[in-house]
C-alpha cells in the first residue's frame, strides 16, 4: 500500500496515471456504468463496515466499566471462598456445644430421674413389706389387748364368784328350809330348783397366763403405724434424696461434659487447606488492592482508546463520505452533459471528491493495516489460544499435563494434597456444586475420623457416671422397738396358752339354776300362799335373788362373753401369728439386705441408659459434622462461577468487543483497495472529455466543432 501509493503520486504528478477519458467511444457507458456500480457497491460495503465499527467500539466502550468493577468483585468471591472454609469448619467444631448443652439439660435432673427409678421399680416390693408389718403391728396390739382383757377378766370373775358364792349359799338355804315348809302350797318345783342354786364354773381352775404377760411387758413399745408412715414417707422422698446425694458427682460429671474433645480442637486446623487458605486469602487480597489502582488506569486509557476507535473510524467514513459526495456529483455531472448549457465543474468536483478519498485511503491504510495486525495479533490469539480452549476445556488439560507449568505452581503441592489434583476434573465437579472434600480428595490426606474420634471423651464420662452413689441405708423398714415388740410377741409363748381350759369353763354357767327365772316363780309362789308370812318371806327372796341376778351374775355373764371373745380371737390367732411374725422378720431382714444391691443395680441400668442417650447426642452430632464436612462444607460451585467470570471478562466483554472492532475496521481496509482501484477508474469518466467519437447524427456528422455562443466574462 505505501508502496503503491508513492507510484500512484509520482504517476498522477507526471499526468500518467487517472486524468481524463481521451475519446469517446460506443462502450464507455457500460464501462462507466458498470464503474460507478462497483464502486457504489465497494462505498456501501464501507459504509456498513465503519458503522458497525462504531458500533462495536461503543459497545466494547461500556463493557470495559463492568469488566473492571467486575475483576474485584470476582476476586473478593475467590477470596471469601478461600476465607470462608476456616470460618466454617470452626463453626462446626463450635457447634460441639449444642449436645453439650443437652447433655447439661439432662444432667440437672438425673439424680432425681435415679430416684424415681429405684422408687418405681421396688415400690410394690417394700409397699407390700410394709403393709404387712403394719398389719402385724395390729395384730400384735390386738392380741396383747385381748392376752390383758382375757387375764382381767379372768381375776374380775375369780372376783365376782368369791363375792357370788356366799350370796347364793345364803338364799339357797334359806329357800329350802321355807319351801320345806309344811304350810308351802306348790313349792315343790320351786325346791328342786333352789337345790342347784350354787356356782356352775370355777374360773379358779382356767390356766395362768401371767408368764405370757411377763414375756409381752411394755409391749407394744413402737408405734407401728407412725413407724410404717415415716418409712413410706422416707421411701416417697427417694427421688429428693438421690437428688441431694449425687449433687456433688454430678458436678463433677458436668465439667466433663464441659470439656471440648481434643479431636475437634485440631480438626479445622488439620484441614489440608487450613494452612493454605490464609496464604491464598492474602495473595487474593493483595491481587485485589493491586487490581483497583490498574483497573482505573485501564478505564483512563479505554477513554483514549475509544477517541482513537473513533478517530479511525471517521477517517474511513471520511473516505465513504468522499466517494459517495464523488459518485453524486459524477453522476450529476453526467446527466447534465447534455445540456447545451452546462458546466464541467460538477465531474470535474465529483472526479476530484474521488480523488481525495483516494489519497485519504493511501494515507491512512498504513496505520490502520499496522494497528489491525498488532491488534488481531494479540485479539485472535487471545480468542484463539486462550478464550476457545477455555472454553472447550484444552487450557484446563494443558494445565494437567505434567511439565507444562513450572514445579512451584503445582497446585496439589500448594495445597497439601498426596494425590494430583486434575484442574478440569475439579472445575467440572465445581460446576454441578461439589465440595471441597469431593473435589480435593482429602479422603486420602486427611483423617475425619481421627478427630471425630471421642471415646475418651466417653470413657472419662462413663467412669465419672460409675462413681454416683444413692444410700439407701436409711430406710430400716422395722425400727428396733418394733423389732423387740415382734421378737417379744414371738418368743412369748403365747400360742401355748391352754386355750380348751379356758372354753371347758366358759361353757359352764355362771350358776347352776336359772336366778331369774327362781325368782319369778318364788314370787308367783308368795301370792298363791295362804299363809301370809310364808308368802311374804318368799317375795323377799324373790325380790333378793332378783336382786343378785342384776348386780353379780349378770356382770359375771358379761366377763364370760368378754373372756370368751378374747379367748376365741387368741385362740384361732395365736397359731398363725408365729408364722407371720417369722415371716415379716425375714423379709424385712432380706429387704434390708439386698435393698442396697438393688438400687445400685437399678442405678448402673439407669446411668448406662443415661450414656447411651447422651452418647447418642454426641453420635447424632459425629453424624451432622461427618455429613457436612463431605457433602456441605466448602462447596466450590464460587470457584467454577469466579473461573466462569473471568472468562466472560476476559473473552465475552474484552475479547469479543475488541475483536469485533478490528475486524470491522479490518473489513474497512480490506476494501479500501478495490474502492480505490474503483475511485481512480471512475474519476476518469466524470471529467470533461476532449474529444469524442463521430456519428450519423447531424452534430457528430459535422468536421468541425461550432461552438456555442456563451456570455462573456467581464
Amino acid at each position: 500500500m505505501p508502496t503503491a501509493g508513492l507510484c500512484f503520486c509520482c504517476l498522477r504528478c507526471r499526468r500518467r496515471c487517472g486524468g481524463r477519458v481521451k475519446m469517446e467511444h460506443k462502450a464507455m457507458a457500460c464501462e462507466r456504468a458498470v464503474l460507478v456500480t462497483f464502486l457504489l457497491l465497494t462505498t456501501l460495503v464501507l459504509l456498513i463496515g465503519v458503522v458497525t465499527a462504531f458500533v462495536t467500539n461503543q459497545h466494547m466502550h461500556e463493557q470495559m466499566g463492568p469488566s473492571a468493577e467486575a475483576v474485584p468483585q470476582t476476586l473478593l468471591s475467590l477470596r471469601g471462598l478461600v476465607s470462608e472454609v476456616p470460618l466454617e469448619l470452626q463453626a462446626v467444631a463450635e457447634q460441639f456445644s449444642l449436645p453439650q448443652e443437652q447433655v447439661l439439660k439432662e444432667l440437672n435432673g438425673v439424680g432425681s430421674s435415679i430416684g424415681k427409678a429405684i422408687h418405681s421399680q421396688l415400690k410394690s416390693t417394700m409397699y407390700e413389706a410394709l403393709a404387712s408389718v403394719l398389719s402385724l403391728g395390729q395384730a400384735l396390739q390386738v392380741s396383747v389387748d385381748h392376752l390383758r382383757g382375757l387375764n382381767a377378766t379372768s381375776v374380775e370373775l375369780q372376783e365376782g364368784q368369791e363375792a357370788l358364792a356366799p350370796a347364793l349359799h345364803g338364799h339357797r338355804q334359806r329357800l329350802l328350809s321355807l319351801l320345806q315348809e309344811p304350810p308351802c302350797q306348790g313349792c315343790a318345783g320351786a325346791l328342786d330348783k333352789s337345790h342347784t342354786l350354787e356356782l356352775g364354773a370355777d374360773f379358779s381352775q382356767v390356766p395362768s397366763v401371767d408368764h405370757v404377760l411377763h414375756q409381752l411387758k411394755g409391749v407394744p413399745e413402737a408405734n407401728f403405724y407412725s413407724m410404717v408412715l415415716e418409712e413410706n414417707t422416707t421411701f416417697n422422698a427417694l427421688p429428693i434424696l438421690a437428688a441431694l446425694q449425687t449433687a456433688d458427682m454430678i458436678s463433677e460429671l458436668k465439667k466433663v461434659v464441659a470439656e471440648q474433645p481434643r479431636g475437634l480442637n485440631t480438626m479445622g486446623e488439620a484441614f489440608p487447606v487450613w494452612e493454605a487458605a490464609s496464604r491464598w486469602s492474602q495473595a487474593l487480597e493483595e491481587v485485589e488492592e493491586r487490581s483497583r489502582p490498574f483497573l482505573e488506569e485501564v478505564q483512563s486509557y479505554e477513554r483514549y482508546r475509544w477517541i482513537a476507535g473513533c478517530v479511525l473510524c471517521s477517517v474511513v467514513l471520511l473516505v465513504v463520505v468522499c466517494n459517495l459526495l464523488g459518485l453524486n456529483l459524477g453522476i450529476w455531472g453526467l446527466s447534465a452533459r447534455e445540456d447545451p448549457s452546462h458546466s464541467e465543474a460538477k465531474g470535474e468536483s465529483g472526479a476530484r471528491f474521488l480523488m481525495v478519498g483516494v489519497g485519504f485511503s493511501f494515507l491512512f491504510a498504513v496505520p490502520l493495516i499496522i494497528l489491525i495486525f498488532s491488534t488481531f495479533l494479540v485479539g485472535g490469539n487471545v480468542q484463539t489460544l486462550v478464550c476457545q480452549s477455555w472454553e472447550s476445556g484444552e487450557l484446563y488439560e494443558f494445565v494437567d499435563t505434567p511439565g507444562n507449568l513450572p514445579p512451584s505452581m503445582n497446585l496439589s503441592q500448594l495445597l497439601g494434597l498426596k494425590k494430583n489434583l486434575s484442574i478440569l476434573l475439579a472445575y467440572e465437579q465445581c460446576k454441578q456444586g461439589a465440595v471441597l472434600w469431593t473435589v480435593l480428595q482429602l479422603n486420602d490426606s486427611y483423617d475425619l475420623e481421627k478427630h471425630l474420634d471421642i471415646s475418651q471423651y466417653t470413657i472419662k464420662l462413663q467412669q465419672e457416671l460409675q462413681k454416683l452413689k444413692v444410700d439407701v441405708k436409711n430406710l430400716d423398714l422395722l425400727s428396733p422397738a418394733a423389732r423387740r415388740d415382734l421378737e417379744a410377741l414371738q418368743s412369748s409363748g403365747l400360742e401355748s396358752i391352754h386355750y380348751p381350759g379356758f372354753l371347758a369353763e366358759i361353757q359352764k354357767p355362771v350358776v347352776n339354776s336359772d336366778v331369774e327365772k327362781l325368782a319369778q316363780e318364788l314370787d308367783g309362789l308368795s301370792q298363791t300362799q295362804g299363809n301370809a308370812t310364808l308368802g311374804q318371806k318368799l317375795q323377799e327372796e324373790a325380790r333378793g335373788l332378783q336382786h343378785l341376778h342384776q348386780e353379780k351374775i349378770l356382770p359375771q355373764q358379761n366377763l364370760v362373753a368378754k373372756l370368751n371373745r378374747s379367748v376365741q380371737a387368741l385362740a384361732s390367732s395365736a397359731p398363725h401369728l408365729q408364722s407371720e411374725i417369722s415371716g415379716v422378720l425375714d423379709r424385712v431382714t432380706h429387704l434390708k439386705e439386698e435393698l442396697p444391691t438393688w438400687a445400685t443395680h437399678i442405678l448402673r441400668n439407669e446411668s448406662e441408659c443415661f450414656l447411651k442417650r447422651e452418647m447418642g447426642y454426641f453420635s447424632q452430632y459425629m453424624a451432622w459434622v461427618r455429613e457436612e464436612v463431605t457433602q456441605r462444607i466448602a462447596t466450590c460451585q464460587p470457584l467454577s462461577g469466579a473461573l466462569d467470570s473471568g472468562r466472560v471478562i476476559l473473552c465475552d466483554m474484552v475479547a469479543d468487543p475488541w475483536n469485533a472492532f478490528w475486524f470491522c475496521l479490518g473489513w474497512c481496509t480490506f476494501f479500501l483497495i478495490p474502492s480505490i482501484v474503483f475511485a481512480i477508474k471512475t474519476s476518469k469518466y466524470f471529467r470533461p472529455i476532449r474529444k469524442r467519437l463521430s456519428s450519423t447524427s447531424s452534430e457528430e456528422t459535422q468536421l468541425f466543432h461550432i461552438p456555442r455562443v456563451t456570455s462573456l466574462k467581464l
